[in-house]
């Protein structure tokens, strides 16, 4: 789901202080909102919730809580890795692509 993608997004960026719940499902809502698909913001952050709930539980999972509602990707999991390579080959590419300047000179 485009959801689980995004969490792992927002997280990648977050390092290693990770964010709390409000502030992931909120990253969330406003990436995967549209005006042609609206969501509802409560019912991404319930989704949010029980997503890292359910994933953080085993000691190799891909999250881990580092306080109470705070939550960052698990360095030691070869699958998060495995991510964060992506991720930054992802924006790579994004950065590699130079735009020139079409406009015209006025003088």
């Amino acid at each position: 789901m485009q959801y689980d993608k995004e969490i792992l997004r927002v997280l990648a960026e977050a390092g290693n202080e990770g964010l709390s719940v409000r502030k992931i499902s909120r990253h969330v809502y406003n990436a995967c909102n549209s005006l042609f698909n609206p969501i509802e913001q409560e019912e991404v952050h319930r989704y949010v919730q029980l997503y890292l709930l359910k994933n953080c539980k085993t000691v190799g999972s891909i999250f881990e809580k580092t306080r109470k509602g705070v939550y960052r990707l698990n360095k030691a999991n070869q699958t998060t890795q495995r991510h964060l390579l992506l991720f930054r080959d992802e924006e790579e590419i994004a950065e590699e692509k130079p735009v020139e300047d079409q406009s015209l000179s006025l003088f």
